[in-house]
């Protein structure tokens, strides 16, 4: 029988944030300076026939938590709500706090209200270096995650990066 050889070798890297972002506007300023500004010196790329941007989000997710509380503010419910962007997880927050059935449903002078503090937001983007190496960052509210790269400039140019943005500490 043959022997699988290794060809190359793929790592994973990653940043716990020492405070977690604040809120979904904080992270969606980070994403979209990135994309815009591309501070990791990636290079737009062809796939396949089909010209692709230096850097793209390749996968977002987001979520909130309604809470349902008694008059003695004793937590008796929540709601966990995902969503495909924060505008559409707004939208059903809203909807669902609006709601006096469901509110009337949790009990007798029940209230309900976004434990924002539990929101979770993250965003994958896909990276092209100059070498061209595909490799991708994902952002989390109390972390980012470098995989797929093998080339360690990869990681100090993100490392170099995120040392100069506060909230990234």
């Amino acid at each position: 029988m043959g022997d699988f050889t290794q060809k190359s070798v793929v790592k994973s890297a990653v940043r716990k944030l020492t405070a977690p972002i604040a809120d979904y506007t904080t992270f969606s300023s980070i994403i979209q300076d990135i994309i815009e500004n591309n501070p990791w010196g990636c290079t737009p790329y062809e796939s396949a026939g089909v010209a692709k941007p230096a850097v793209e989000k390749s996968k977002e997710a987001y979520a909130a938590s309604i809470v349902y509380e008694n008059t003695e503010a004793k937590q008796i419910g929540a709601i966990p709500v995902r969503g495909p962007t924060m505008a559409a997880v707004n939208t059903t927050v809203t909807q669902i706090t609006g709601n006096a059935a469901i509110t009337t449903a949790m009990g007798s002078g029940v209230s309900a209200s976004r434990d924002s503090s539990e929101d979770t937001f993250s965003c994958t983007l896909k990276c092209h270096a100059t070498s061209g190496e595909l490799y991708s960052v994902i952002f989390k509210r109390d972390s980012i995650t470098l995989s797929s790269y093998e080339n360690d400039a990869i990681r100090t140019a993100l490392e170099s990066w995120a040392d100069t943005v506060a909230v990234l500490a």
